[in-house]
């Protein structure tokens, strides 16, 4: 029968693309990879692997919405294949949904009991769930928590004399300090932890006193340069400074969000920006991305490596000190910088985002949930995050919130782009990312963008990964994480 020829001639087909799907994933094209699943699934949407296996792919790309969507469409036409809830437990696991990824683990248990791998990360999920549990019930409420601020007395902690590094006199942070530093960290000499205390409460106070929205006055013939995510690849942000000079009042810089996290030099990435901000607060602006907060940073690697070169406390004092962070930056009063993206709704004034009380978590939804996740889309209208947090949109929403506002552009950040910078939305919108050869395998450039006054043309420069250290990224990340990695 021809139906049945052409069916069979579908399925091997489907076979022959899914076989080079495998090899764009084993080439890190994670992107090539879904399109190529994606055929597959249009071809034989029966086949639990093609959705299982585009599922892994949206996990490399942080897409983990669309990766628990593929993972659960795979369990639906095969309720026995543990590959997808093994790959659906993976995504909730790495948005720090931790129960849920339990009740997927003990699936894949149920289904192959004497599999020793599936073993082993049951009983990691179950010792992070505990873990999770157990602090639960002993945090105390954000209303009648004290600083950690508080009980800290850097003048207090002795400088031992056998110690070499960067020293800070008195109470300014000095140029020659910073570059000082720098070497230090470069060569894989740590701080000593009475001058981190000292930079990270100075900016602490610093950011108090900031509001949620920060309005940047570039004077005529200045410019300002906007750098995106860094995440902890500290090599990497040496060279954009020997690329473009560093922070100063003349040559100031905007990094939107996402310092930390993912690279393994974080500790040295947040200490740098952090001492350029206390050496002079107009030479560098901070804004938060979703990377700064707990649980990201309880997964990603900032906490454990904050714990391996600094201490307990310092995991505490940073917590604290990213809620301080401001949200969002306005340059010129034309241009609108934010980590993320736009909102659920229409009408949102920059008052609104200036109301907003930042001083906290991010929460799951609302306002400061999607300037910090929120993605672009190529059509119009709103949908569903690719994340599972945050919304995506499009053009017509860029557009209407930009009229709103009488500003002329809106740049922002969070996601890789393979030249580093992507602009889409009829010219709209900019996304700038600036850790290239991202987590030492996606080959993707970085970028920066140089705005100059008063046309605040966006000058977008490229760049290329420069080598570092023999340290993995996620070198300090919970092992359950990189299990799955």
């Amino acid at each position: 029968m021809p139906g049945m020829e052409n069916g069979s001639s579908n399925v091997s087909r489907a076979e022959e693309i899914k076989n080079q799907a495998n090899e764009a994933f084993k080439a890190h094209k994670y992107g090539q990879a879904i399109d190529l699943y994606t055929q597959a699934i249009e071809l034989n949407s029966q086949n639990a692997v093609y959705w299982a296996n585009r599922s892994f792919a949206h996990t490399k790309l942080e897409e983990y919405g669309s990766a628990i969507q593929d993972a659960t469409k795979a369990i639906e036409v095969d309720p026995k294949y543990s590959k997808g809830y093994y790959r659906r437990g993976a995504a909730y696991l790495a948005m720090g949904k931790f129960k849920e990824a339990l009740k997927d683990f003990q699936q894949v248990k149920r289904i192959s009991p004497s599999d020793p791998d599936a073993t082993k990360k049951l009983k990691e999920c179950e010792k992070a769930v505990m873990k999770l549990k157990f602090e639960e019930a002993i945090s105390v409420p954000e209303s009648v928590r004290r600083s950690v601020a508080d009980s800290i007395d850097y003048h207090t902690i002795d400088v031992e004399p056998q110690y070499s590094g960067a020293r800070i006199e008195g109470d300014v942070v000095t140029l020659d300090f910073v570059k000082k530093m720098m070497d230090d960290f470069k060569n894989q000499k740590f701080l000593h932890k009475r001058y981190a205390f000292q930079i990270v409460l100075q900016m602490r106070d610093m950011l108090r006193a900031l509001p949620s929205l920060v309005d940047i006055e570039v004077p005529d013939v200045s410019h300002l340069t906007v750098c995106g995510d860094v995440h902890g690849q500290f090599y990497d942000l040496i060279n954009i400074f020997e690329l473009n000079g560093l922070p100063s009042e003349e040559n100031p810089y905007l990094f939107n969000g996402d310092f930390v996290d993912r690279g393994s030099f974080s500790v040295e990435v947040i200490l740098t920006l952090f001492a350029f901000k206390c050496m002079c607060p107009s030479a560098i602006y901070l804004a938060r991305g979703n990377h700064e907060s707990k649980s990201m940073n309880k997964i990603y690697g900032f906490e454990g490596e904050v714990r391996s070169k600094l201490s307990e406390t310092f995991v505490e004092l940073f917590a604290e000190v990213f809620c301080y962070l401001p949200l969002a930056h306005v340059i010129n009063q034309k241009v609108f910088v934010v980590h993320g993206g736009l909102f659920s709704v229409d009408g949102v004034k920059l008052s609104d985002i200036r109301a907003i009380d930042r001083f906290c978590e991010p929460p799951e939804e609302g306002l400061m949930c999607e300037l910090l996740w929120s993605d672009p889309q190529p059509y119009p209208g709103r949908g569903p995050s690719k994340r599972g947090v945050g919304l995506s949109f499009g053009g017509d929403v860029t557009k209407r919130f930009l009229q709103d506002n009488n500003l002329d552009l809106v740049v922002r950040s969070h996601e890789v782009k393979d030249e580093g910078y992507e602009i889409e939305h009829d010219g709209k919108l900019i996304t700038v990312f600036s850790a290239p050869n991202y987590c030492d395998q996606m080959g993707n450039k970085g970028a920066f963008i140089r705005f100059e006054a008063p046309d605040l043309k966006p000058n977008i420069v490229t760049f290329s990964a420069v080598p570092h250290p023999d340290v993995k990224p996620m070198a300090y990340a919970n092992n359950f994480l990189r299990m799955f990695q």
